[in-house]
């Protein structure tokens, strides 16, 4: 079959976008058009292919863009595939063009932009010298494996004399700007520890049958491309990514992540992961295959999350991944929003107790009137939480049987007997002031649709942030859809629990055995900022949503960077000082205030930093409870540390009365919360983070 009619594959880079997006919006504009034009026509005499003297590679063409910019597309002669690498200035454009070739990896049958060996030479040459240099050792880094092992994790032949002559970790860096992302990201596991097999497979690469290094246009199809490279379809995706070029999560998934996405499950599948390996990212794509592959016109995709922030944060998003027919086959909705809806529709009239400070009042009272009792009230609230809430105990009967395994204190019949009418008390004052909390909200809800034999439209539905989940709250989302195919996605991380208590799925009719997985590769945070984070909850034991345990081990970030700064202040007065200190720094080198975070506990704090946060930055802009961050707006970024959770940003700095931070082996103390707090809001930060530890009045 000629070229002449073979469907034309049209096919944007990541690098390009970065360009794209570094472009002043004349040459934006004019960038579009010509992209208008290429994909209507990619093949029309007035784009003006030229040939690239001094390229290495034959297939590389310019166009032109305008006097000034020109653009760099692969025109391969085989294949019929056009793609889109590089966009800049004439001068600069032609210099990039020379120093790389766009190659089928004949080991992975990955595409790839490949730095010439020279230019990795000179690239190498450029860098500095590590800051504390170490005497190298005798053997290099990974004498261990054979050339061919390094050549099967996308390693280009002309540059694995450059992995070769690594002898340390900390040389290692150097290699991330001149490798091609899955070869750095390979080399980097190995280093790591993972095993040959254990890097292929995070990396996505099979066993591949003989590659054809000229057919990109099979290239471009394969999984390992895809992170790098998109196939565009029609002009209104593409538009769709132009118009946020830098929101690359929205187009390039990791193969590890892509498997999740478009994984046909047999039943409820279970994804773990710390912060930063991107669960939300996969949890929302994962809504936009469902929608697109599995759902049929009458069915919906429910996606709930523990917060209404989260929720508004999440529709946000999946609208920008989405089309109009995959929204609208898409519900977003907290899950208390979702039972408080779903009881007004049948007459079952009850306030959430989180709404109503009264509840507190309730406590006390039911405390008062059992009389003196040998507990203190901080006890009696927590078993309460854990134990009658936790596990769905509603009978006397039941809770001189149930489990108390967890609990420090153990409890003997008669000391059961005693604190049995504290919580008859406390829930038939509940139920006397029309209050519900939102366990008994859940049952409720789980009882009616059971009884009233209730249907929904759900074919699917996805649960983000599930470790803030309880038992009831998953007995209920099982009732939601049938069991069967694609029919539950759960992601979350017990390491980040601020809210809920422990689950247990399985307790709660949901197997999950066999379709479990965890996300390894930390994108966001670097590995210092990582590893201090990870080190706040040491001593602590975490749960993997099930019966088992999930350690925080094996997680690396591909990024290094500078290390916490940690300030301990004697008032607040002088932590919003090192805080401005630390925020002028940072924009005076060129930081813009949009991508810091200025974090404290409440929104009564946050605005007794605004003065002095004013003076280094004019305009400040609070991130709402029940608002998605607007990117569009300007100024420094201010949330609570509940409110930061789900978001990320170049820069945060924290400033609270933190507490109770030393290691502990008490697995649900009141250090617990503290730590995993402070764990939330430190890893929300892609490159630094300052954290001021006010001293407690």
């Amino acid at each position: 079959m000629s070229n002449a009619i073979q469907p034309v594959k049209l096919a944007l880079g990541a690098d390009f976008l970065t360009a794209f997006s570094r472009l002043p919006q004349k040459q934006q504009r004019k960038v579009r058009e010509f992209l208008d034009k290429f994909t209507a026509s990619p093949d029309a005499t007035g784009l003006n292919y030229e040939k690239i003297r001094g390229a290495r590679d034959p297939n590389l063409r310019s166009v032109r863009i305008d006097q000034d910019y020109r653009g760099i597309v692969l025109k391969p002669q085989h294949g019929n595939v056009h793609v889109v690498l590089w966009v800049d200035k004439h001068d600069d454009a032609y210099h990039w063009a020379e120093r790389r070739t766009c190659a089928i990896h004949p080991g992975t049958g990955t595409m790839q932009v490949v730095l010439t060996a020279e230019a990795a030479a000179e690239s190498l040459e450029e860098k500095p010298p590590a800051p504390t240099p170490q005497p190298a050792p005798p053997r290099g880094l990974f004498d261990a494996h054979l050339d061919a092992d390094l050549l099967s994790l996308g390693i280009p032949e002309t540059l694995l004399v450059h992995v070769r002559e690594v002898r340390t970790e900390s040389s290692l860096d150097r290699l991330e700007g001149i490798l091609p992302r899955e070869a750095f990201e390979g080399v980097f596991l190995l280093a790591a520890g993972y095993s040959l097999a254990e890097a292929r497979s995070e990396l996505g690469i099979a066993k591949a049958a003989s590659i054809d290094t000229e057919d990109f246009a099979a290239a471009v199809e394969r999984e390992g491309t895809k992170r790098q490279f998109i196939v565009i379809t029609d002009a209104a995706e593409m538009e769709s990514i132009l118009a946020a070029p830098l929101e690359q999560w929205r187009v390039f998934l990791h193969p590890s992540q892509r498997r999740l996405v478009e994984l046909n499950a047999n039943g409820p599948m279970r994804v773990l992961g710390s912060a930063g390996t991107g669960k939300t990212v996969v949890a929302m794509h994962r809504a936009a295959w469902l929608a697109r592959h599995v759902c049929k016109p009458e069915q919906k995709v429910l996606f709930t999350t523990f917060t209404r922030n989260l929720a508004t944060d999440i529709s946000t998003h999946l609208k920008k991944i989405c089309s109009r027919e995959e929204w609208e086959r898409i519900e977003v909705i907290n899950l208390d929003a979702w039972v408080r809806r779903f009881l007004e529709k049948q007459q079952f009239h009850l306030r959430l107790t989180f709404e109503d400070a009264s509840s507190e009042d309730l406590w006390t009272k039911a405390i008062q009137l059992a009389g003196e009792v040998p507990f203190p009230a901080n006890f009696i609230r927590d078993e309460w939480d854990n134990v009658i809430q936790g596990q769905g105990i509603e009978s006397w009967e039941a809770y001189m049987t149930v489990s108390r395994v967890g609990r420090n204190r153990r409890l003997n019949r008669q000391e059961r007997l005693q604190l049995w009418p504290i919580f008859q008390e406390y829930r038939a004052m509940l139920t006397e002031r029309g209050l519900c909390e939102p366990p008994d909200a859940f049952r409720a809800a789980s009882r009616l649709i059971r009884q009233r034999n209730v249907a929904f439209p759900y074919r699917s539905v996805i649960v983000d942030e599930a470790q803030d989940f309880g038992n009831e709250a998953f007995r209920l989302i099982r009732t939601l859809v049938p069991t069967g195919e694609n029919d539950l996605f759960i992601v979350g991380d017990a390491h980040q629990r601020i809210y809920g208590h422990q689950v247990v799925l399985s307790r709660c009719g949901i197997d999950i055995r066999g379709r479990g997985r965890k996300l390894r590769i930390n994108y966001r945070t670097t590995e210092e900022l990582k590893n201090w984070a990870t080190g706040l909850l040491k001593g602590l034991s975490f749960d993997d949503l099930d019966a088992g345990t999930d350690e925080a081990d094996g997680v690396r970030s591909l990024v290094h960077g500078e290390p916490p700064v940690i300030k301990t202040c004697s008032s607040q007065a002088a932590a919003a000082k090192e805080a401005c200190a630390h925020i002028k720094a940072l924009i005076g080198n060129g930081a813009s205030p949009e991508g810091i975070c200025f974090v404290a506990r409440t929104h009564r704090e946050l605005q007794s930093y605004e003065n002095h946060l004013k003076q280094v930055c004019t305009k400040l802009h609070e991130i709402k409870r029940s608002e998605a961050d607007d990117s569009s707006k300007p100024g420094l970024r201010l949330a609570t540390i509940h409110r930061v959770k789900g978001l990320e940003f170049d820069h945060v700095v924290i400033a609270d009365k933190l507490k109770n931070l030393e290691p502990s082996a008490t697995p649900r103390d009141s250090a617990h919360q503290e730590r995993a707090l402070l764990y939330v809001a430190a890893t929300r930060a892609r490159h630094s983070l300052l954290v001021c530890r006010v001293k407690a009045d």
